[in-house]
């Protein structure tokens, strides 16, 4: 204990204070760049947090008067960082007497851009608001800065910032603390000193009231708000979508509703009863590296209640084994097959029933590495269902390989195969409620008049729902009269909008309905490419060739790419997969060497017009951070160089017509106002004079300065000359001094 004391009082002594400025001001810039996730590479992650961290370290560690060595020492740890962590090639050093060394300093130099620009962006950074937050408006700007800067990223983009915004508060709530105990000793050294000889009863109050409110602050459930924002509520007058980003502990489409009655986007637990809206959720679900462009696969369902899907006739399945071909169900003899490798990485806690996959899934490579052993047990296979089913139990895997079996879309062949099932299966995929009301084959039947084959008929249905039906992802339930209980029935003839659970339950309501065997299928759209490849994949233009035309790459999936379609079985090809869905196009594999040329049918387009797809390009968003950023730090120079202007304006306007000598009174009635608050109140029987003489024994170190002020009044208030503007204004700037010591 006396070692803790002797240390405590040390540490005093050597400007503790400023120390600690460093390191808070460190810690909030390291969380306030997760607002560049998806920019940045993650070697710019790092360097950007080792830079920070050596450069609060070296200023906790060094004394503060040896100030040109720590800047030289932080700026030396910063080039080694990146140097240590930058994404670059060396280049052969050239021979001592060779003229090349220029050339190899440029190579070298050139490949630690951008890294190292960072990193000494970032320590210029640190200096500068190291220095400038030593007061405590300064530092309540730079924190609140940080917490609205973090605040808005979270709500206006897919990144989830919230864990970031409570640390920031917690550092900021420490940095009081800490700022409190440094005014303290500087108005109160004495009592500071005594305070240190109990330093675990002083901190140790604090230290659990923090960590609670941290505690609770990172674990209190997500719940949708219960009032709108001022820009939602705007937006919404506008007729104007608001879109939402919930984030990791978003709510999920089956678990709670918001106050409208919708849920967020993502993957559906229980489908038996559709309907409804929901919010989108953009928060990042899983990444996956393919060879090919495709829909991750989920389940199938194939019976339909009228109100949804589920399962309901028993299905074989097979233990899976690494490394071992899977049985695809058999009937696919007449179809091209294609290998689509993939590794599906999770992002977030969540467990699922299924691992998701191109379909259908032709081998499990490994389970979270190529090392890891598989339980005989954690998988089985449905080669029916093509579900490659997780057993619950067992921990979800946070990343596995797969390699699939993918059919060439070959539509000369299609149209010459019938869509037949064998006969134990036939029944169940072309069921139907009792109850569906007759209109709904009668308008699968206009459809499909004009069709000669099953899968024209099957293409017509599909091109109708795409063309005639609007996508809205909070479609307007007053539409519904209620006279029809049927799902189907109420979205074709009187809802007439919705999402993807509408369109692709009627097609497989409408193809059943007409004696094609279909099923309900869900899962995830592609994702998107990282945000550096403009435009969509497989439409980048190189030379005037097609740049990727498999789409191949690392996607991004997240919780808004949620989906569901229909695959229709065709006899000799297996299960094909179609898209009537508004405004979404299945990336369907092309024969090797052919362009893939998807002619639809003609269909009937009286009713509805097909709602336009709006679309926001990651470039133009992100042009548009940047601009604001730019006008923002611009609007901050200007105030800084202005500054003495706008105080000199703001002043004429607080004084008005008044002398100089009225001027300097009404600054020391403001200082005697602001000292009644702070709770050195002037008597009704004390002259000026004695007050201050009185307040001078409590503050002992604000002596002199008192003693100016109440100098410059007395000659103002009784003197006989006027005092001149430089007068008034260095007594303005000492009660300014003393209000701002005494704060």
């Amino acid at each position: 204990m006396k070692k803790l004391k002797f240390w405590a009082a040390s540490y005093v002594k050597l400007r503790w204070y400023e120390r600690f400025v460093s390191l808070f001001v460190a810690i909030i810039l390291i969380n306030s760049i997760a607002i560049f996730e998806n920019y940045w590479w993650p070697e710019s992650f790092k360097i950007a947090y080792y830079t920070l961290g050596a450069a609060a370290l070296i200023d906790l560690i060094l004394p503060l008067k040896g100030r040109t060595i720590r800047l030289l020492l932080q700026f030396a740890a910063t080039v080694f960082i990146t140097f240590r962590f930058a994404r670059m090639e060396w280049s052969a050093a050239p021979s001592a007497d060779s003229g090349e060394w220029g050339w190899w300093f440029r190579e070298t130099l050139a490949g630690l851009h951008p890294f190292l620009w960072i990193g000494l962006s970032l320590l210029a950074i640190h200096w500068l608001f190291t220095g400038w937050t030593v007061s405590r408006p300064r530092m309540f700007g730079f924190i609140g800065a940080s917490i609205l800067i973090l605040t808005i990223a979270d709500s206006f983009t897919p990144i989830w910032l919230w864990d970031n915004v409570a640390v920031v508060i917690f550092v900021g709530l420490a940095w009081l603390v800490m700022n409190h105990l440094d005014r303290l000793q500087r108005t109160h050294p004495e009592s500071l000193k005594e305070l240190l000889e109990y330093p675990v009863r002083v901190f140790t109050p604090a230290v659990i009231v923090l960590s609670v409110l941290f505690i609770i602050a990172l674990n209190v459930p997500s719940i949708s708000p219960l009032l709108q924002d001022p820009y939602t509520i705007w937006k919404k007058a506008r007729g104007e979508e608001v879109h939402v980003f919930l984030g990791e502990k978003a709510l999920q489409r089956d678990d709670i509703l918001t106050p409208e009655g919708n849920s967020s986007s993502g993957y559906s637990r229980d489908d038996a009863v559709l309907g409804g809206g929901f919010d989108y959720d953009f928060s990042p679900m899983m990444t996956v590296s393919t060879s090919q462009r495709s829909y991750w696969r989920g389940e199938s369902l194939g019976e339909y209640t009228g109100q949804g899907w589920r399962n309901s006739l028993f299905i074989e399945s097979e233990r899976v084994v690494p490394e071992i071909s899977l049985s695809d169900g058999g009937g696919r003899e007449k179809a091209q097959i294609a290998e689509v490798h993939q590794v599906v990485t999770l992002e977030r806690e969540d467990a699922y029933p299924i691992l998701f996959g191109a379909a259908p899934v032709s081998k499990v490579k490994w389970i979270n590495s190529e090392t890891e052993a598989v339980m005989s047990n954690a998988m089985r296979w449905s080669p029916e269902r093509w579900e490659l089913q997780w057993n619950e139990a067992l921990p979800y895997p946070k990343t596995y390989a797969i390699t699939s079996a993918v059919v060439t879309l070959d539509e000369q062949g299609l149209r010459t195969a019938k869509a037949v099932l064998p006969d134990g299966l036939s029944q169940y995929y072309l069921s139907l409620p009792a109850e569906l009301p007759d209109r709904v084959r009668g308008l699968a039947e206009d459809i499909t008049a004009s069709g000669t084959t099953d899968y024209d008929r099957a293409k017509l249905i599909e091109t109708y729902l795409r063309q005639n039906y609007i996508y809205n992802n909070k479609p307007d339930l007053s539409k519904l009269s209620g006279n029809t209980k049927d799902f189907v029935d109420g979205f074709l003839f009187e809802l007439q909008e919705g999402y993807c659970d509408y369109f692709s339950t009627a097609m497989a309501v409408m193809a059943r309905s007409i004696g094609l065997p279909s099923r309900w299928v869900k899962g995830f759209t592609p994702g998107s490419l990282p945000v550096d490849r403009y435009g969509p994949p497989g439409e980048n233009m190189l030379d005037g060739e097609r740049y990727n035309p498999t789409g191949a790459g690392t996607y991004t999936v997240r919780n808004s790419d949620a989906h569901s379609w229909v695959e229709i079985y065709f006899e000799g090809f297996g299960w094909i997969p179609f898209e009537p869905t508004s405004g979404f196009r299945f990336p369907y594999v092309s024969p090797e060497g052919e362009e893939l040329d998807l002619t639809l049918p003609e269909a009937d387009q009286s009713e509805t017009p097909e709602a336009a797809v709006k679309t926001t390009g990651a470039p133009s968003r992100v042009w548009g951070i940047v601009s604001l950023a730019i006008l923002v730090i611009a609007a901050a120079a200007w105030l800084i160089v202005k500054r003495r202007q706008m105080a000199t304006a703001w002043f004429k306007i607080r004084h008005g017509n008044l002398n100089t000598n009225e001027q300097i009174v009404m600054e020391a009635n403001r200082l005697i106002r602001f000292c009644k608050k702070r709770g050195m109140k002037r008597e009704e029987h004390e002259t000026l004079r004695e007050a201050v003489a009185r307040w001078s024994q409590s503050q002992r170190r604000l002596q002199e300065d008192f003693r100016v002020v109440l100098d410059g009044f007395e000659k103002a208030k009784y003197g006989q000359t006027g005092a001149t503007k430089e007068e008034v204004e260095r007594y303005t700037n000492k009660v300014r001094y003393l209000i701002g010591e005494l704060k």
